[in-house]
């Protein structure tokens, strides 16, 4: 299946100049608000109370809200999830209080409001298991990285393409960070799931990427390396607008239907499969070419065994 009806020949190297600064402008303005402003955590990592109740009929965020401050919980954030129904919000974590006590003020908070009103979990996180789970979610990003520096050296034998895809591993995920940063939603173990998954994808598109421009350096080695790159990235162009736009309207419907629950997760993969598409191209590539990737450095090199001496 080809979304073009030709093979295109755009010149995508000779533009990846302003490409680089368009992503130096966002990869530190992520930094900076990362810094700055930091990451709204979610219970996952901050430890706290989250409760999911039903209402028999639409529930009344705003009554909800006013009880909770009327309990001392300020500013707690309450939202729907599922159908209009539904109800989940977040509250600070309290170590002089046990969740059957929680359970007891919430169901009579929420049956003052409808009667029939149910409380259907209550999940309480310590900041003890929050803090784990931050760094089990760093660490996990850092080992993602490591493998697949090895992975693409060992696959291509050469370490410009592996120091072009880790670039681009680091630079799809610091931009996903800094859009969450710089709009503070919830960021918690969904969204670092999102993220590692956008690591995933963007590394696919790189590879199909490396292997086509394998295949026509193989095919063109005497073409000037920059010639070859485009030719191989337009080659490849039908097959990365198809994936990427499918996906995109998949993971569109989930943050348009999903709700606040899937919120964080859709917007993580949306971002990242936009941010994604154009570092395979112009971050991975581009930063390999620059490197002096040429021919040479993706053929096998010949083995030449020595003749004995004849008697």
């Amino acid at each position: 299946m080809e979304f073009f009806h030709r093979v295109t020949n755009f010149p995508f190297m000779s533009l990846r100049k302003i490409w680089y600064a368009i992503s130096a402008v966002l990869v530190i303005g992520s930094l900076v608000s990362l810094a700055w402003r930091g990451l709204n955590y979610g219970v996952d990592f901050t430890g706290g109370i989250t409760v999911q109740a039903t209402f028999p009929t639409t529930a009344n965020l705003d009554a909800i809200r006013t009880g909770l401050e009327g309990l001392g919980y300020k500013d707690a954030p309450v939202q729907n999830f599922g159908s209009s129904r539904n109800v989940s919000f977040r509250l600070p974590a309290n170590d002089k209080v046990s969740s059957d006590q929680i359970r007891a003020q919430m169901t009579k908070l929420l049956q003052g409001i409808d009667a029939g009103a149910e409380v259907q979990q209550i999940e309480v996180i310590g900041p003890q298991i929050g803090s784990e789970l931050r760094t089990g979610a760093i660490e996990s990003l850092f080992a993602t990285l490591l493998l697949i520096f090895v992975y693409v050296a060992i696959r291509f034998h050469t370490w410009r393409l592996s120091l072009g895809a880790i670039f681009a591993a680091l630079h799809d995920p610091i931009i996903v960070l800094g859009f969450f940063s710089f709009t503070q939603i919830t960021f918690d173990l969904t969204v670092v799931a999102a993220t590692l998954a956008v690591i995933g994808y963007s590394l696919n598109d790189t590879i199909v990427v490396f292997d086509r421009i394998r295949e026509r350096f193989h095919a063109a080695r005497r073409l000037p390396p920059q010639e070859v790159m485009d030719q191989s990235i337009n080659q490849t162009l039908s097959r990365t607008v198809i994936t990427s736009g499918a996906t995109f309207l998949v993971v569109l419907m989930l943050f348009v239907f999903g709700g606040p629950v899937l919120l964080g997760f859709s917007t993580a993969l949306m971002v990242g499969i936009l941010v994604g598409t154009y570092s395979s191209i112009y971050i991975a590539g581009a930063a390999a070419l620059d490197m002096g990737l040429k021919a040479e450095h993706l053929l096998p090199t010949a083995v030449k065994h020595p003749i004995d001496d004849l008697p």
